[in-house]
């Protein structure tokens, strides 16, 4: 009959386990040293060696010969310690034996001596399903057994255990199996099966295990099994597990940047009759994310992530298309989607949801989504060309009417408020996109569609921030917004000015009107005055 291969090339000696040196190093040192506790707590999450552990600890404190701490498997105790006949070690499922009777059960046994070797060892899997009651009356058994009598509990949810037990148990904590472990123990695996292997194919095997040596080879049970006598390649892998190529990834983030949401649907479209598992499919693409942020961030990516020089490559490059921010608020729209497929009946539904979110950041009201939109809003804006407005003197010696606005090509007829502004919020407007420059943040990007204004009608000297937007409600009664701008322009125009910010259509100032520069003030600079650009740079 076939065996498993976890079945097949479970370890035999502490110098088998992989990944948990800490765990067998203490222990073997005890038993060399004779220092035994009466009571073990493994934990840890699954497949990382809990139960393998437990077994060889139970044949090495019986074994006749032992060798530096691990059992020798050849005498008489070993041997039927492997065959599960021997009297001295009992195995309890506490997920089905969990009760106060199976616990009286124990506490009846351990009176009696064992009947060959030297220790009786109680090995309870899964020690967290057993009932209060249970704890209870293992309570004072646990605290002071036998000199004959070894427990050892093992469990993933340590957290789940009352203190009054953990507290008299020698706690060891299994960690999560590195990658890198698990795929040099495939790779010797596969050559002691001689199976022809790809090495990619290995280590993304590894990767899906998440930390769990049981989990990497059960799977690649698997894909040996529906690729029998043949190469396993990544290709294979992928296919077996329902998972997506890393170029996927790349084409479909690259597309969500890009606001691309029919190609997007149609990619989802095509995972979806290549039958991958979706569940899958947003595990592996919130880790995508993840290592390009991690790339965004690192100074030192190639140390940071695990990946090869190809996707590294690939990374690199998607890096300069983002931010920081936006990379974020789309692992946290995937991570929340993770917690919601697993119970979901219309996985698709779900994903093509997040996917839309991801495209439409207006669909969301978080800050998140909103510094989102106004990073696509910047990007249209450094895209589109610089629309200068210049002020041209009159013909008929600069006195008259004001000439016509330049746009581009276009010509807009500006029309002369009631009082023309004051000299100061002139200068102030001839180097706003400078001021504006100046400021941080959030601040700085609402003044970027912020309209400079005054009362038309008194021609008071008072500066009017309009914002143009709902963001602006945040800085209209700001005082350290407010002082920030009045410093910047202090700095800039030698001169105090009384700022008044407010939002568009938010306002009953219904006199507001536009600032533009007059002939006075052209007369002192002595040339056409570019608004909305640098004084300080030549026209």
């Amino acid at each position: 009959m076939y065996q498993a291969l976890y079945r097949k090339y479970r370890p035999q000696t502490f110098s088998d386990v992989v990944g948990q040196k800490s765990v067998t190093d203490t222990l073997r040192a005890q038993l060399e040293t004779g220092k035994l506790s009466h009571a073990y707590l493994f934990t840890g999450t699954r497949g990382t060696g809990k139960t393998t552990c437990a077994k060889i600890l139970a044949r090495a404190v019986n074994c006749e010969h032992p060798v530096d701490g691990n059992p020798c498997g050849t005498c008489a105790a070993c041997r039927s310690i492997a065959a599960g006949t021997s009297m001295n070690v009992i195995e309890i499922d506490a997920a089905s034996n969990n009760g106060v009777d199976n616990i009286r059960e124990i506490r009846d046994e351990v009176a009696y001596s064992p009947t060959e070797g030297k220790y009786k060892v109680y090995i309870i899997d899964e020690v967290h399903m057993l009932s209060i009651g249970a704890f209870n009356a293992l309570l004072k058994t646990l605290e002071e057994p036998p000199s004959y009598v070894i427990f050892i509990l093992a469990t993933t949810e340590a957290h789940k255990i009352p203190v009054t037990i953990l507290s008299r148990c020698q706690r060891y904590d299994f960690r999560r199996i590195t990658a890198d472990t698990i795929t040099a123990r495939l790779q010797e695996l596969t050559e002691k099966e001689g199976v022809e292997t790809e090495e990619k194919a290995l280590r993304y095997i590894a990767k899906a295990a998440d930390g769990s040596m049981r989990d990497a080879l059960s799977l690649l049970d698997q894909c040996i099994a529906f690729y029998l006598n043949q190469k396993l390649t990544y290709d294979h892998v992928l296919d077996v597990l329902g998972a997506v190529d890393t170029e996927v990834y790349s084409k479909l983030l690259r597309m969500t940047l890009e606001r691309n949401l029919p190609g997007v649907m149609a990619e989802i479209e095509e995972l979806v009759i290549q039958g991958r598992e979706l569940g899958q499919f947003v595990s592996d693409f919130t880790w995508y994310m993840r290592n390009l942020l991690l790339v965004k961030t690192s100074e030192n990516p190639e140390e940071a992530i695990d990946v090869s020089s190809e996707n590294l490559k690939l990374l690199k490059e998607e890096s300069g298309m983002t931010d920081v921010e936006t990379l974020m608020r789309y692992i946290r729209i995937f991570s929340d989607l993770s917690n919601q497929i697993r119970f979901a009946s219309q996985k698709r539904v779900l994903v093509e949801i997040a996917l839309i979110k991801l495209c439409r950041p207006a669909m969301e009201t978080n800050l998140d989504s909103v510094l989102d939109r106004l990073r696509v809003l910047e990007k249209q804006m450094e895209e589109r060309p610089v629309q200068q407005v210049i002020v041209r003197e009159s013909e008929a010696g600069g006195t008259g009417e004001p000439g016509a606005a330049v746009t581009g090509t276009a010509t807009v007829q500006q029309q002369k408020p009631q009082k023309a502004a004051p000299e100061d919020l002139q200068k102030i407007v001839t180097g706003w996109r400078a001021i504006v420059g100046q400021t941080t943040g959030l601040f700085k990007q609402s003044l970027q569609r912020a309209v400079p204004k005054y009362n038309g009608e008194t021609g008071d000297p008072i500066l009017y921030v309009e914002f143009q937007d709902f963001l602006g409600m945040n800085y209209v009664d700001n005082p350290e917004a407010k002082k920030e701008l009045q410093d910047i322009i202090a700095a800039r125009t030698g001169k105090s000015v009384e700022i008044h910010m407010l939002v568009a259509n938010k306002h009953q100032h219904t006199n507001l009107a536009q600032i533009t520069v007059d002939d006075a003030l052209r007369e002192n600079i002595h040339m056409d005055i570019v608004v909305e650009e640098d004084p300080d740079e030549e026209s």
